[in-house]
This record gives structure tokens, sequence and C-alpha cells, in this order.
């Protein structure tokens, strides 16, 4: 039986019990799944049947002998299949049974599933998904950016992560080896997408940014210009290189090597490609269906019309070269906008837009070239008039006859002679493509170069690394297979020996990494393969040695190859056809490919002849000589690097042999290679699921086929060979620890992870040589893992048995006691129920006793308040007849007593009034002498000038008032006249009506038949006669009355104009003659004339000053403008009214604070030094400013407050200097207290003392200087507060913010007030001078007090943003403040109980104290409540975006226990966010609160899924597909299924571009800033003693002073 087996074989073969899971062959779908139902075993072998998975009823029978399978070692065995939780791992080397079908399994399972990338170990399979999927996006770059591998999901943007992690900290080169696995019958190229995940790749090096030594790209700023050169070489190259195909609309007919290049700093610097083996066939010929090159569709859609006119171009089917195809457009492509797109690029590299339309010439021209027809029979013949060749010729700049001539002729040179000889029609037609060939190939190498010359960096030593990516051709194997084929197959099996070498040298330096025991793995090389083709009797020697030959054919060819290939030893590799001469096969390391020598020769030579190379060279058209020239100058320089051939048989005649093709081919392979192998290499295999580019369409024959072909099974194979299997200590323990006893894993004892992995081998694997035990992993031959997972399976089907045994008795006991506690309570259930009967009976009869004793009680009761009742009324009314008596009594006494006090009253008052009017003739008397002496001195005060002013002043008011008193008295009086007319004209035509009706009533009278109603009608017109007479009389009195009034007004009038006329002429008379000894001012003639001379000289200040204020207006009015161009502004990103009110032009605003002070010290240095002041014609504002009042400086003892003001201003410098750094620059601000928010009278504003000095400099005329003082105030605050980082701009920043909004609001607050006075003034017959220069002004001060809020919001925004960006992740995502829902990283069971406590670098405690202090700070200082809600709403959203985001790219993270601890995080934001009055704010966290509620609910059936798609609403369906596909089960979970996860993929649609992945990056640098409105301030006067400024304080006092001695005038404002 088996005992003739190997323990290993053995092994091998148990661990096919009932329920295993394996894989067979199948046509259709590659691999099918079956399991095994029994097992049959012989002696001499064993049979075992499978059930298939997917069809019921179709069997699968196994049957082997043991002879056989000894000899095989079990490789017989139907591969097994993995456990589900396996099936979509997300690297193919975590398998448990690492076989072909499981392989290809698992790509299947995850692109179901819509993830279009797995790992292979070192290799990264990328699956056509055919359709858009959003992983490519700036956020996911970002994203993987300073992520390990592994972190993550596979993706190509981890390989290119990993090869940049791995050149800065190796410092050493890296290859990025793209290429596609795929090979396909009839049609080049499967469409993979190795062009794409090429350009994704450089892309993501251009873009992303480096959080390792963080630099941070600005995304306002984009890439660098040598990163958009970079980006740019794709679709050039894309244009002149790629060509739609049957299979693929954009296939690259090119391999490129692209170097992009890294200084020391590892930033781009410069990029250098390399071009391999372009498809110049595809030129002059394309199959069914397919295209050019995509450059000739772009010029023929895009070329402009006068362009096109020079060009002779037209529709591409007018082209014999484009229409060969039959297809001229590609689906969803625009070649109009892609034509532009290429000259962008094309100028971007450096390329002037003159070479570019020569490089269109050229373009042209070969159009034109292959519309040239050659006839003839045996001997060519071509016309010299043909339209198609005398353009070709024209774009070309070559002579038609020359070109014509050498086109149908060839020229033999020998010893003594030319020899010329006519070319058949086939031979010219050759010509003529190689001439197109030769130029468009010379034309693309020629692009390279100068590509190459404007991307290299130019700096010698700066370039310090490079990450190379290689876009390379797949294999290829076609019905007819040629050169190019030969080539492309030749380089991919140079690339997969390559691949072969580092993936065992990779497993080598594995085993010695972990001291194992190992021999030296075997495996297949492809080394005869490639000496077939390039030893020094290969293939492309000999097809060098037959080119060189003068009579060369493929022949001679094919006869030397199976003459010298044909060796015993490359029998395997080399193979003649059986039929026929014209053909070879090389059997390739992915199948056999047969090559048909036909055109071999042709095409390794690839030249034009001599004669139309030297025409071409002597072209009229200079770009194409130099651009013949460079590619002349890279054929000499590859020349003299490829040996000859074979020795000259002549030395004499010896000359320079030209490159081949083939020679030209491998020489740069061979460099490719020895770049690769200097190099660090990293690989992505490109995999097309299926021919017809259906949409997430999964052919599994296809992907087998090109997973063979690319190399991924036979790195599956190579690790078979050795250990194949290898798990950590921790991995092996936590799936087999239940295969010893506990007391090795028991939680409780610390168990020794190594101790325990040893005991379950040494239990299970005896045999030594299975498994290897390195340092940190165990390695396994092929199959024991297999066997070991029969054995936990049979151990956990005994602990399942156990556990169902005692659950059983667990349950039947639980039932008996249940049953017994039932009978129990029935019983107490009966004694309650009779215990409570009789209780009611006992009730009952207590009841009725009591009822009896009531009712007597009620009947004796009522009996009694009967008989109290009836006694009460009798006594009641006794009482009111007693009573009635004794008031009639009191009445009369009361009269009389009444009469009495009424009589003594009025004899008492009588007195009195006569006292009264005797002591009122007193006090008159008194007062009309008191009056008539003050009468007196009035009259001597009125004759000084002074009193005389103030008199003038209010005569003119009070004749103002008087004048308009008669201007209304006469609008009066022409109004009751007008009304008077009327009443005149309504008087006659009642009388007219009168008179009639009375002489109807005459006549009426003497009628006999005279009725009662006229009478009354009579009567009733008489007495309306009567009342109009009445009012008539009335109205003429009342204007009588009003024309006396008007009279006597106008006496006053006239009385007041002779006063003030009789004061005018008194007061000139003063001023010209001195005052008398005798008066008031009795100081002597001298004091008189120092105040008249005082008073001439105030009038001639005034009028000075007025003229040169005028003068000075439009000077005065530049200087303001000029300061609007200072504004401390971030660049001019955001353009704002400067005036809510006003819509004044607002220059652009200055980028740097250093030009803003030059410019300001400049603007201030050319203003003027007299001041425009808003003069009111006021005598308290009419002070100049050089002529200062008498008094002491000193606020307390000065008389005139505004004068010493004035004197103060007079060095404005000082005051200047004292504010800006005692108030700005060198001010402590007090820090918040955390506990208790200030009253807003304990908050020191700074502003405040600044706006109150502004206010008065306005008020006095100092335009510029109040101006520079804003200005440096503002340039100061902006300095200082740029000049905090992190945490510290906390508190500055608010509170300077908050002062801005206060000055801000302090300056609308005294534009109105100002207003209001000049509107006051002008009322009053007093305009103001300079007002509009005061309205520019304040209109600019407004705008850059926007701004400098604006500035100062974004830096604190900024700041804080980066600290919130640090913290929002640890504490949100991973902290654990959730007690009794702990999860570990792991959920495995034995990793808990080795995971260490890590916690995440910040709480939710730390985030919130972090909030905390934002809020307490912006309140201590008073921060509007809008801008508070902006800025937690901003940071609010921040949070939610970059959470959101890190849990959805999560891997083995996310489960319910996880969600849990996040939503508590989350409700702990929202319950602050609703304690600090900004609920709203928390609608920004909807994301990341939906997705925890979807990793909590079940996702077992598609009822449930459907449940979560109505939960989480808010949630994009990739976004949903992604956290399912992220969640991890618990241990007592079961997995989710591949059913649900298709499900879930397939509610994703490609064409809907708003589900997206990941929500848009809140954006560090950019915040939305919306000004508050300003508000009513009343600036204080406080100043701290600590403050050091003396000057500013007295100019405060002296402020506050000047306000207090003017209570009247504000109260009239």
């Amino acid at each position: 039986m088996a005992d003739t087996l190997s323990s290993a074989v053995n092994q091998a073969v148990q661990v096919y019990i009932k329920g295993t899971k394996a894989w067979f062959a199948d046509e259709e779908e590659a691999w099918v799944s079956a399991s095994v139902v029994r097992k049959e075993e012989t002696k001499d072998g064993v049979k075992i049947i499978f059930q298939d998975d997917n069809e019921d009823g179709r069997e699968h029978v196994f049957e082997s002998t043991y002879k056989e399978l000894e000899s095989t070692r079990g490789s017989l065995l139907p591969p097994l299949r993995n456990p589900p939780t396996l099936e979509n791992t997300e690297d193919l080397a975590n398998l448990s049974y690492l076989n072909e079908p499981s392989v290809l399994h698992t790509i299947l399972t995850r692109y179901s599933q819509r993830n279009v990338y797995t790992y292979s170990g070192i290799v990264l399979i990328a699956a056509n998904p055919f359709a858009h999927v959003p992983l490519y996006e700036p956020d996911i770059i970002q994203q993987y950016s300073g992520k390990r591998r592994g972190e993550l999901e596979p993706h190509l943007f981890a390989i290119a992560e990993d090869a940049y992690r791995c050149m800065v900290r190796e410092k050493s080169n890296q290859t990025v080896v793209v290429s596609d696995g795929s090979y396909t019958h009839y049609f080049i190229h499967s469409g993979a997408g190795k062009t794409v995940s090429a350009t994704h790749i450089m892309r993501y090096f251009a873009t992303a940014d480096d959080k390792d030594s963080g630099k941070i790209k600005d995304a306002s700023q984009g890439m660098t210009e040598v990163e958009e050169q970079i980006m740019a070489t794709n679709p050039i190259m894309e244009a002149f290189g790629n060509a739609k195909t049957t299979r693929n609309n954009n296939s690259s007919r090119f391999g490129k090597y692209i170097e992009i290049q890294f200084d020391n700093r590892s930033n781009i610097v410069g990029a250098k490609i390399r071009t391999y083996l372009l498809e110049r066939s595809r030129l002059i010929f394309q199959p069914e269906s397919e295209r050019n090159y995509h450059i000739f569709y772009q010029l023929c859609a895009g070329a402009p019309s006068n362009e096109r006119k020079h060009l002779e171009l037209g529709d591409w089917s007018k082209f014999h070269f484009l229409r060969q195809g039959g297809v001229g457009t590609i689906p969803g492509v625009d070649d109009t906008a892609e034509f532009e797109l290429t000259q962008k690029s094309l100028s971007l590299v450096g390329i002037s837009v003159e070479s570019q339309w020569h490089i269109f010439r050229l373009l042209a021209a070969l159009l034109h070239l292959g519309n040239v027809e050659i006839g003839g029979r045996n001997d060519a013949t071509l016309s010299e008039d043909q339209p198609a060749l005398l353009t070709a010729t024209k774009l070309l700049g070559i002579k038609t006859s020359e070109f014509r001539k050498w086109l149908v002729r060839k020229q033999i040179i020998t010893r003594n002679e030319k020899i010329v000889s006519n070319l058949s029609p086939a031979q010219a037609t050759v010509v003529k493509d190689s001439v197109a060939k030769y130029l468009y190939a010379n034309l693309f190498d020629w692009l390279v170069k100068v590509v190459n010359d404007s991307l290299s960096c130019q700096e010698e030593g700066a370039v310090r690394t490079f990450i190379g990516v290689l876009d390379i051709y797949g294999f290829e194997h076609f019905k007819k297979n040629s050169f190019e084929q030969f080539c492309i197959n030749y380089a991919n099996e140079k690339l997969q020996q390559q691949f072969n070498q580092h993936v065992f040298k990779l497993e080598q330096d594995e085993y010695v990494k972990e001291k194992i025991d190992w021999k030296f793995i075997e495996f297949d090389d492809n080394q005869k393969c490639i000496e077939v083709i390039e030893s020094k009797l290969g293939i492309l020697s000999l097809l060098d040695e037959e080119s060189r030959l003068p009579s060369g054919t493929d022949a001679g060819f094919c006869n030397k190859l199976y003459a010298r290939v044909n060796d015993p030893c490359y029998k395997e590799n080399f193979r003649k056809p059986r039929f026929g001469n014209s053909s070879f096969t090389i059997n390739h390391y992915a199948l056999p490919v047969e090559y048909e020598s036909e055109g071999f020769i042709d095409k390794n030579k690839d030249t034009v002849p001599d004669e139309l190379s030297v025409l071409l060279q002597n072209s009229e058209s200079s770009f194409i000589v130099g651009m013949l020239q460079t590619a002349m100058a890279a054929a000499t320089a590859a020349a003299q690097e490829v040996k000859p051939a074979a020795p000259a048989k002549r030395g004499g005649m010896a000359a320079a042999k030209k490159p081949t093709l083939g020679s030209i081919f491998k020489l740069s392979l061979i460099s490719l290679m020895d770049t690769i192998n200097q190099t660090n290499v990293h690989y992505i295999r490109c995999i097309k699921p299926n021919e017809a580019k259906i949409p997430w369409g999964f052919d599994g024959p296809k992907v087998l086929n090109q997973l063979r072909a690319c190399g991924v099974l036979e790195t599956i194979r190579i690790s078979c060979a050795g250990y194949p299997s290898r798990w950590t200590f921790v991995d092996f323990g936590d799936r087999f620890y239940a295969l010893v006893n506990s007391q090795y894993w028991d939680p409780n004892k610390n168990p020794d992870i190594n101790k325990l992995c040893k005991v379950i081998l040494d239990k299970y694997i005896p045999d030594k040589d299975k498994y290897q035990i390195g340092l940190t992993k165990i390695f396994f031959r092929a199959g024991q893992l297999a066997y070991l997972d029969k054995c936990r399976r049979e151990r956990w089907d005994e602990c399942t048995i156990l556990l169902q045994k005692n659950m059983r008795r667990f349950i039947v006991r639980i039932n008996y006691l249940r049953k017994l506690e039932l009978i129990a309570r029935l019983q107490r259930v009966a004694r309650q129920k009779y215990g409570m009967y009789q209780l009611e009976m006992m009730r009952k009869e207590k009841a009725a006793i009591v009822i009896q004793k009531e009712w007597r009680r009620y009947i004796q009761r009522k009996r009694y308040l009967q008989q109290r009742a009836f006694i009460i009324h009798l006594q009641a009314a006794s009482r009111a007849y007693v009573m009635r008596q004794k008031f009639a009594s009191l009445r009369e006494h009361f009269a009389a007593i009444k009469i009495q006090s009424l009589v003594r009253g009025w004899v008492i008052r009588k007195a009195y009034l006569a006292k009264r009017k005797h002591i009122i003739m007193v006090q008159a008397c008194i007062r009309q002498r008191l009056a008539t002496k003050e009468l007196a001195q009035l009259k001597h005060e009125a004759k000084s000038a002074t009193h005389f002013k103030e008199v003038s002043y209010k005569l003119e008011s009070k004749v103002v008032e008087l004048t308009q008193n008669v201007t209304q008295y006469k609008e009066e009086k022409t109004q009751l006249s007008i009304k008077a007319n009327e009443l005149e004209n309504q008087i006659k035509t009642w009388k007219d009506k009168y008179g009639r009706l009375e002489n109807k009533t005459h006549s009426l009278e003497k009628s006999l038949e005279e009725t009662s109603s006229i009478e009354n009608q009579l009567k009733s017109l008489q007495d309306e006669r009567t009342s109009i007479q009445n009012e008539y009389k009335t109205s003429l009195e009342r204007i009588k009355k009003q024309d006396q009034e008007i009279s006597r007004l106008q006496a006053d009038l006239n009385r007041q104009k002779d006063e003030i006329h009789k004061l005018k002429q008194t007061s000139v008379q003063q001023l010209r003659s001195p005052i008398s000894p005798g008066g008031p001012f009795s100081g002597g003639s001298v004091a008189g004339d120092d105040e008249v001379a005082e008073l001439k000289n105030q009038i001639v200040a005034l009028k000075a000053q007025l003229s040169q204020s005028l003068k000075n207006h439009p000077k005065r009015q530049a200087s303001i403008n000029a300061y609007r161009t200072l504004s401390p502004q971030r660049g001019d990103r955001r353009a704002m009214s400067p005036d809510r009110g006003r819509s004044p032009s607002a220059a652009p605003r200055g980028r740097s604070p250093n030009a803003i002070s030059n410019m300001r010290r400049n603007s201030i240095g050319e203003s003027r030094t007299e001041p425009t002041k808003v003069v009111y014609a006021e005598p308290e504002q009419m002070v100049p400013k050089k002529f200062g009042q008498r008094g002491s400086l000193d606020a307390e003892k000065i008389g005139n407050p505004e004068a010493a003001i004035t004197k103060l201003l007079q060095d404005s410098d000082m005051i200047e200097e004292e504010i800006v750094l005692g108030l700005v620059h060198t001010l402590k601000i007090v820090p918040p207290d955390m506990q208790k928010i200030p009253a807003r009278e304990e908050v020191m504003f700074p502003v405040h003392i600044i706006g109150k000095c502004v206010t008065q400099m306005w008020r006095l005329g100092y335009m510029a200087e109040s101006e520079r003082l804003l200005f440096r105030v503002m340039d100061t605050i902006q300095k200082d507060c740029l000049a905090f980082t992190g945490d510290d701009t906390i508190v500055p920043c608010s509170y300077w913010l908050s002062n801005t909004h206060e000055l801000l609001s302090l300056v609308y607050s005294v534009e109105q007030e100002l207003e209001r006075e000049m509107h006051y003034n002008s009322i009053h017959g007093r305009r103001a001078v300079g007002w509009h220069d005061f309205e520019k002004l304040v209109s600019t001060m407004k705008f850059e007090l926007q701004c400098l809020q604006d500035n100062i919001y974004h830096h604190w925004l900024f700041e804080l943003k980066k600290k919130l960006n640090r913290m929002a992740i640890p504490a949100v995502i991973e902290n654990q403040s959730l007690p009794g829902f702990i999860a570990s990283d792991t959920s495995r069971f034995f990793g808990k109980i080795l995971s260490s406590n890590n916690q995440p670098a910040f709480s939710m405690d730390d985030l919130l104290n972090f909030l905390n202090r934002v809020y307490r700070t912006m309140k201590s200082y008073y921060v509007e409540p809008y801008v508070i809600e902006q800025v937690l709403t901003e940071l609010l959203k921040l949070i939610g975006v970059i959470t959101f985001n890190d849990l959805v790219m999560r891997r083995n993270f996310n489960s319910w226990k996880r969600a849990m601890q996040i939503q508590y995080n989350i409700t702990r934001l929202e319950e602050w966010c609703k304690a600090h009055d900004v609920s709203e704010a928390t609608n920004q966290l909807e994301h990341l609160m939906q997705a925890t509620k979807l990793l909590q609910l079940k996702k077992s059936t598609l009822e449930d899924i459907k449940i979560i798609y109505d939960v989480c609403w808010f949630l994009a369906p990739t976004q949903v597909q992604k956290l399912i596909q992220n969640y991890t089960v618990a241990d007592y979970e079961d997995p989710i299924s591949n059913e649900i996860l298709k499900a879930v993929a397939s509610r994703v649609s490609s064409s809907d571009t708003g589900d997206i992945l990941l929500l848009d990056n809140v954006s560090l640098e950019e915040s939305d800033y919306d000004q508050p409105e300003p508000h009513n301030v009343t600036a204080t006067s406080y100043i701290p003693d600590y403050l050091n400024i003396p000057n500013t304080q007295k100019f405060v006092g002296l402020i506050t002073a000047l306000e207090q001695s003017r209570p009247q005038r504000m109260e009239s404002l």
C-alpha cells in the first residue's frame, strides 16, 4: 500500500481528505475547482473522486499508482486550492499553495472586485480594466507618497515610491521595467497598458511629495519647468512613435528607456531618453483596421488652412500611407486637439515654432512620397510631372529629376567603372519606401536627441542618481514573423534572463540573510537560446555577414543558419522546418516561434542608395540637412563600436562599413542590460484580460498564457524549487498554535513564539529536510503546509466535536433546570392567587361597615346645619336694624363738621393770596433793577471784537431764521390768497345760483300747486348760503391778520439788519482806533494793538493755508493714490472691493513686504511738509499748525488742548515711533485665560489708542502723517504675525486679527462721524476743505486693513492646518479611547498576544485641547463670532477629509471595533462643537461618520449590502466598495464572500464622474476668508502703566480733554 511511498509523497496523498478542494485543467476557464467526495486507496495506487464546485453532477477523477507518484514526487496530484481567506490576497507569495491555478484564481478574484493590481513577490501585476478607474488622481499620488510597500493596496505608485525610497536611502540608481507578458497571433501588441503605466510612473515622480524630507509640492505653483518638460515628452513620443492597432488604440511601436535624473537633494534636474527599434515598416504599410503613426492624422486634421494649402494636405484618405488600414479616426480621440497638445509639448521641450513647421513639412513630404506611383513591367517608369512627385521633392528641397532618376535606377561602383542599371517596379517601390523610412527614422532619432539636449542636466556633477523607466514591448508571435518580431523576442529573452537571475539572486539573498542551510536551486536558464541569437556564429552574426555581401540573399542567410547553427548543443533551441528552406524556428522561453527569412537582409541593412542619400544631404532645406547630419554622426559613433564580422579580403579596398540594424540593436540592448544590471530593478507586468477590450472582462486561458510569457509563473517555479513557503514565526504560530497543548501558547504564561513553532514542527514534521528555521522566518518545502493544514483541520474537527458534546450536555441540563424553576414558579403563583382572593373578601366586609358609619354621620350633620342656618339668619336681621339707627345719627354729625371746615379754609386762603401778591410786586421791582444793570454791562461787552464776532454769528443765524420765517409766511399768504379767491369765486357761483332759485321761488309762489318739498329745498339752500357767507368773512379776517404779522416780521427783519450794520461799523471803528482807558481792557493801547494784530495774523494764516491747499490738491491726490499699491497681502489671488460702501479703483496689491516698505518710504519722502486739513468753518478747528496757542504742554495744565496737540504733532515721527514700537512691535500680549473668558473691558486693544491718534490727526489735517503711521502699523503687524510658526501663531495671530478688525471698524465709525459733522456744517453754510482727499485716504485704509486681515487669517490657518494635519489621523483614526472595545492592529489570535502597546502620537484629548486652545484664544480676544465659525469649520473640514481618505486607504485595519472607536471620537468632536455653538461644522464629518456606520453594519447577504447603500447614502459607490474590500473580519466573523464583493463592485460605474474614491484634499495654503461686517466701536483711552510711551500717553490725554470740552457740539450732532 502506501508503505512504499516516501514520507513526503505519503503526506501529500494524505492531504486529500473529504472536503479538500483542488484544481483541474479546463479548456474554457483554464482551471476549475472541485472538492473531494471520496478517496479509494488500494495496494497499488490511489483513486480520488472530486465533485465540480460550479457544475452539479460533473465529476473529476484522479487515479495513479504509487510507483508513478513516487517517481514524480507527487507532482501528478491535483493542485490544491487555497482557503477562502487567502484567495483575495494582495501578494501571490502569501498563498499557502503557490501553484498556477491558485495564481490565476487570485488575479481573477481581485479583478472581479475592481482591483487591477496584484503583487507577486517583487513583481506588480497590472490587469487592464478597459474602463476609467479613479486610481491615478493627485490625491492618490499623495496617499502613496512616503508609504512603505505593503502599507497600502498594490499600485504602480507603490512601486514608484519604493524605487524613489531605495534611491534616496541607498544612493543608488533604480530601474522600473514596464512590459507586457502577452503574445498574440496575427496582431502586434496587446494593449495591456504599458505606455499608460509608464506615463503614470513618471507623473508620480514629478508630482509626489517627499514627506520624509518634508518637501511638499506647492499646488499653486505646480510642477517645475524640468518636470513639465519630462511630462511633455509623453505626447511627443506617443505622437511620433505610437499608432492604433487592432487590440490597442495607442500602441507603442518602439521601446524606450527614460532616465529621470535627480540631484543630491533628490530633486528632478533632468532626463534622458533612449529608444529601441522603431517599427519603420508601419510607415509604409498598416494591416487592416490599424493606423499609421498618430502624428500624420493629427497633421491632416489640425493644420491651419494656410499651412494646409501650402503643404497641399487634405483628408487622410487621400494618402496611400494612411488609408491602407481603412481606419483614420479613433473613437473618443480628437486629432485636432491632440495636434495642439503635440505642438505645445514640442514648444515645452525647446523646439521653436519654425522648427516645428519644418518637421510638419517633412511629414507632409513623406505623405506625398507615398502617393508616388511607379509603373512599368520589367523596368520601372516614373513620370516627372506626377503631382505627388513634384510636391514631395519641393517640400524636401531636392531636384525632381535627380530624385526620379535614382528611384528607378541603381548604380554599381567597381574598381574601374560605374555601372547604372534599371530597377524593376518592385525594386523601385522598395527604394521609395526605404527613402520614406530612412527620413522618418532619422526624424525620430533627431527628435529624441533634441529632447535629450533640452532635458539633460547641463550642470556638470549635478546628477547624483537616476530612476529609469523602461517601456518595452512584450513577446510577439504572429502568423508570419519577420525581422521586427525576431528583435523584439530577442530583447524579451535578454530581459527574461535578467529577470530570472534577479529573482534567483533575491531568493539566494533571502536564504543567506536568514542563515539557513540550502543547496543550489536548479532552474531552466535561457542562455542557450540567447547564444543561438548573439554568439559569434549566432543568427545576428550570420545575418550581418550575409548583409555585407553584395550578392547576399535571404536564402543564403538561411542556408548558413542551417549549416552553422544547427548544432546538437542547440537542438533544444533552434530547429529547421520540415518543409521549405525559407524559415527557421527558435524555441523561446515562452513558446517556439517560426520566423520567415524573407526581408531579413533588406531590413537589417536598412539603407538607401548612396545617390539618394547624397541628394538628401544636399537638400535646399537646412533643417533636413542638419537632421541627417545628426543621424550620420550617431551612426558613425555606433559603427566605431561594431567589430567587423569578417576581415577584409583586400586591405587596399577596405572601406568604412555601415552598421547594420541588427548590430545596432544588439549593442543598444547590451548597453541597456548593463544599465539595468547596475541598478536596483523593479518590475511591472501588464496583463490584457481579454481580447475584445470588454470592460472588466476576464479570459482565463488568455491571462494564463500571458502569465507564462511575462515570467510570473517562472518566478513561482523557481521559488517552488527551493523553499516556496516562508512564514514568520508569528504567522506560523497564529495559524497552527492549536496543534499543541495550550501550555505552549497560554497568554498568561508569556509564551515563547520560537519555542512554540519548534514544538509544532518537531511533532508533525519529523523530517528536518522538509523545513528550515531561519532568524525570522520558517521555510517549507512544497506540500508541507498542505499537510499541516490537514492536521490543523483534523485538530479543529476534534475540538469542534468536543465542543458539540459539551454544548449538547449543557443545553439538556439548562432545559431541565428551566423546567424545575417553572414548576416552582407555578406553585408560587397559585398560592398567591388564593391569598389575594381571601384578602379581597376581607376588604369588602370592612368597606360595608365604613359605608354604614358614614351614612349615619351624614344624616345627623344635615339636620344640625339646617338649625344653625336659621339661627344665624335671625341674628343678622336684628343687628341690621340696630346699625341703621346708629348710621343716621353719625351722618348728621359729619355734615356739621364739614361746613365748619370749609368756612375756616376760605378765610385763611384769602389772607394768603393777599400776602403773595405783595411779595410778587417786590420781586419784580428788584429783578427790574438787576436786569437794568446787566443790560448796561452787556452793551459794554458788545463793543469788544470777540463778542462782536459771536453776536454777529448769532445775528446771522437769527437773520437766516427770520428769513426762513418770512419766506414761510409769504408762502402761507400766497396759499391763503389763492384760497380766498377760490372762496370768492364759489360765493359768486352760489349768488348766481341763489338768484336763479329766488326767481324760481317767486314763480312758484304765484302758482297754486306749490308743494312742501320745494319749500324745504329752498330753506336748505338759504341755510347753505348763510354758512358760505360766514366762512368768507372768517377767511378775510384771517388774511388780514396774516398780512399784519408779515408786516411786523418785515419790520423786525429791517431792524435787525440795521443793528447788524451799526455793530459792524462800531467794530471797524474800534479796530481802527485805540481802546479808551476807561474800557474793559484797561491794559492800555499796547494790549489792544496786540489783540488786533493777533486777529489779523489769524486771518492771513487762514487765507494762506486755504490757497496752499488748493494749489497742492492734485499733488496730494497722486500721493494718496500711490499708497494704494502698498497692500500687505499674499499675492494677487484675492480681488475684493476696497470698500463695502464705495468701489474706488484698487491697484494690484504688492507681494513682498520689503517692497512695500521701500515704496512707502519713497512716497513719504516726496510728500510735502504742509498737511492737507479737513477744515470746518469753526473757531476751534481754524487753528493752523504753525501758530500754537499759549499754555503749558502738560495735559493737566494746558488751557487750549488743540493747540497743545498741534505743537505735539510738529514732531510726528516721535509719536509714530512710539506707537509702532510700544503698541505693536514690542507689545507684550497678555496670554488668554483658558478657564475664564475676560470681560471686553479687561482686554487691551492697542488699536483703540492708534485709532484715537489717527482720528485726531485727521481732524487737524495731518493726512500724510496719519497715512504713514497706519501703513507702518499694518506692516509691523503683518511681519510680526508672519514671523510666528506652529503653535506660536495661535495667540498673536488671533490677537492681531481681532485688533485689525477693531481698527477697521473704528475707521468706519470715524468716517461716519466726520461725515455727519460735514453735513452739519454744510447745513449751516460752512464748507469742508480737503474732504475728497480724506475720502480717498479712508477708502485706501479700509482696503489695506481688509487685505491685512486676509493675510493674517491665511498664515494663521496655514500653521493651524499643518499642526492639525499631523494630529488628525492619530487622534481620530488610531486613538482608542472607548474602553471595552480595544482593537489590535492585527486580527490574529497569537498576534494579539505578542502585540505591543504602541500608542498613537496624538490622542483625542490632545486634539480637543488643541481646538479648545484655539477657540478660547479667539474668545478671549473677542474675535468676531463669524470668524470663529469660519476657522473651526475649516479645521473640521480638514479633519473630515484627511481622516476619511486615510480610513479608505487603510489595509488590515478596518473592523467594527475600530469603527466604534472612530465613531466615539467623532461623537466627542460633535459634542465639543455643540458646546461651542458651531454645530453646523459637524457636517464636515459626515463622510467619516457614514464610513464608520458601514464598517459596523452586517455584510453577509445582498440584502445587507442594500441596507448599507441606503444608510450610507453620502458615500460614493467606489468608496463603499473600497471600505468593504478592506474590511478586516474578526476571528468569530465569517469572511465576506466573493459574491458579495462582486455585487459591490458591480455598482461602480466608470462613466460616473462623481464616483470618486478620495475626497478632494483641503489645501494647506488656501483658505477662504469672508470678511465680517464692521461693528460699532467705542475707542477706549486706557494705557497700561507698563507701556513706556509718554508722548503717546500725553497725546491721548489731550485728545480726551479736547473731547470733553465740546460736549454741546457732540450733542447737536
